[in-house]
């Protein structure tokens, strides 16, 4: 039996579900039939104005994002998908605050969907800092199939873990 790490907290109902798809070999099959295509979004420059299009979009009244990174060093460093931090400097007699969002390397080669998931994540921690209740409604009204893109998103990262990519 496969151990699911990334679906640790999940029914045993849907882990059994999963661990049958893993050992017919179709989990595979499952992730590229319902999100056939990868994105083009492959540059430092095309996430940021993707991330901040989302942002002028649903949640006008947040701080400006001052840098967008694909960091490939994310996901074992910190155990995450994704990052925002928020930075405060003294420069002079001002001080200077910067928010930067920084998305796992691993989503540069994802499906559309999953980037999307990941970053609007990532965009309700500029209104709400803990995942409570209020985050969650926040993610559901940029995203209304946040939590099935979530669910389908670690399916795609113990697909990765146990195969490889599912786009060749």
């Amino acid at each position: 039996m496969t151990t699911l790490v990334y679906l640790s907290g999940y029914s045993p109902q849907l882990l059994e579900q999963v661990q049958q798809l893993i050992e017919t070999k179709k989990l595979g099959e499952y992730l590229t039939n319902k999100y056939p295509e990868k994105h083009n979004i492959t540059t430092e420059k095309t996430l940021y104005n993707y991330i901040v299009d989302l942002q002028r979009k649903y949640i006008k009244k947040t701080p400006v994002i001052s840098k967008v990174a694909y960091d490939k060093n994310i996901h074992s460093v910190h155990n995450a998908l994704g990052l925002h931090t928020f930075v405060s400097r003294i420069q002079g007699n001002n001080l200077k605050a910067k928010n930067e969002i920084r998305i796992a390397r691993v989503f540069r080669s994802a499906p559309l969907a999953f980037l999307r998931m990941i970053t609007i994540h990532e965009l309700a921690h500029l209104k709400e800092k803990d995942h409570n209740k209020a985050f969650y409604q926040l993610c559901c009204h940029m995203e209304p199939n946040y939590h099935q893109l979530e669910l389908d998103m670690r399916l795609y990262l113990t697909h990765l873990d146990l195969v490889g990519s599912v786009y060749n």
